[in-house]
C-alpha cells in the first residue's frame, strides 16, 4: 500500500505558473500508473500561463472559483467540478474568487515536461471575464 501525504510533497512552480505538488508519477514511485496526479493551487488574482499538452487532462476542482479556459470556450468552474481538457487544446484557468484556486490535476499518459507547450503569457490579459 502507497498513501502518498500531501505535506510530504515538494511543492514547486510548475511550467504554466501554477503551485503543484505531484502525488502519483510513474517516474517517482515504483508504481504501474499510466498517468499522473497532481495538486495544483493558483492564488487569488493570478491566472495560470496558457498552455497545451499532448496528453488527456482531467481538473477537479477541491476549492476557489475559477474561470477555465479551454480554446474559445470559458466556463465559470467550483468546487466539484470536473474539467476534461483534450490532448493538444490550449487552456488556462484565471482565480476570480477571494481564495486560492485548488485543484487535483490528472494527467494520462503520466505528465513530462517534452509532452507541454507554454504559450506567451500576454496572451492571458485578452479573455474577458464572466464575473
Amino acid at each position: 500500500m502507497l498513501v502518498q501525504k500531501l505535506m510530504d510533497c515538494e511543492e514547486f512552480i510548475a511550467g504554466d505558473g501554477t503551485l503543484l505538488r505531484e502525488l502519483l508519477h510513474p517516474d517517482k514511485q515504483p508504481l504501474n500508473l499510466r498517468y499522473s496526479l497532481a495538486h495544483a493551487a493558483v492564488p487569488v488574482g493570478q491566472v495560470s500561463a496558457p498552455h497545451a499538452l499532448k496528453t488527456s487532462e482531467v481538473y477537479y476542482i477541491l476549492s476557489g472559483r475559477g474561470e477555465m479556459h479551454i480554446e474559445q470556450e470559458t466556463q465559470l468552474v467550483k468546487p466539484g467540478d470536473a474539467i476534461y481538457i483534450p490532448p493538444d487544446a490550449r487552456q488556462f484557468i484565471r482565480n476570480c474568487g477571494s481564495e486560492p484556486l485548488v485543484f487535483i490535476c490528472i494527467v494520462d499518459p503520466a505528465w513530462h515536461q517534452a509532452d507541454e507547450t507554454v504559450f506567451v503569457s500576454a496572451a492571458v490579459a485578452e479573455p474577458e471575464s464572466l464575473s
